[in-house]
């Protein structure tokens, strides 16, 4: 697999310095974290960005995120439109390929599964128009936690599938694979052309409904069956990138360059055992 760094796991980095840390450390490409590109964008343009990526030769693999992107209130759904709209502009200018989208909790007043899909077909198709006008995909991603309305990896396929759109596919979180409750089975299920993205990390060890993103450590470091995960993907012909995504405030006190040498190393070990 290609590999690439995810700006999150360097979170207190602004993009420059991600992207020359990425460089440093040999991945291949960078996801952009959205709010370090609106950061950016305050003081330079799309072209000026784009230069850079060019000059770094570590291309944009996508742009993370759009939040919680169903069961919104209608002022607030029209926000994430235009959200989808704006960063399908600036992906398209920088050669972005991909934007990841994230569903919304449950609805206080609960939810079916039934419901669950509904709402996330209609809302990713919506998108999906939007997105498609710029040659731009969006990968959804699925969230291990109590409170998200799709937090496993069937069901989300099965919304991603009803779908039915070209530019649409999945995003595969190691950490909300296990936390969720996900299952081999549910890798060995799947088209590996839906698989956009897989996000590598690790996680110390709790029980399952007490995990955190802060709990997150570099891939190697923790319990989560990844060995078996990359497997899994193999035997399925997913080989396409994995991208190391950390939320752990103790790494963001490191230095970015040290990190991001950390990071493909413990990677590339991970990848090479399973």
């Amino acid at each position: 697999m290609k590999l690439a760094l995810n700006g999150a796991t360097t979170m207190r980095a602004d993009l420059e310095t991600d992207l020359q840390a990425a460089r440093a450390a040999g991945f291949d490409y960078l996801e952009i974290w959205a709010a370090k590109l609106r950061t950016f964008l305050k003081q330079n343009d799309t072209s000026e960005l784009r230069d850079l990526f060019a000059k770094a030769h570590v291309p944009p693999l996508s742009i993370n995120s759009i939040e919680h992107i169903t069961f919104r209130e209608a002022p607030a759904y029209e926000g994430i439109k235009r959200e989808c709209e704006e960063l399908s502009t600036i992906a398209a200018a920088i050669g972005c390929p991909c934007i990841v989208v994230v569903p919304g909790p449950v609805p206080e007043s609960g939810a079916t599964r039934d419901a669950v899909i509904s709402e996330s077909v209609k809302v990713l198709t919506e998108l999906c128009d939007i997105a498609s006008r710029y040659s731009v995909t969006l990968a959804f991603e699925f969230l291990g936690q109590p409170d998200c309305s799709v937090p496993t990896l069937d069901l989300a396929a099965k919304i991603v599938s009803e779908v039915g759109r070209q530019n649409l596919g999945l995003v595969i979180d190691s950490f909300h694979f296990y936390a969720g409750g996900s299952t081999f089975e549910m890798i060995e299920a799947l088209d590996p052309r839906i698989i956009q993205i897989f996000h590598i990390n690790d996680a110390e060890d709790l029980p399952r409904e007490e995990l955190e993103d802060r709990h997150r450590l570099l891939p190697g470091l923790g319990i989560l069956p990844l060995r078996e995960l990359v497997s899994a993907f193999r035997r399925i012909g997913y080989d396409k990138v994995a991208s190391v995504e950390i939320f752990r405030p103790e790494y963001w006190e490191r230095d970015p360059f040290a990190l991001a040498r950390d990071a493909r190393a413990a990677t590339e070990r991970v990848l090479a055992a399973g």
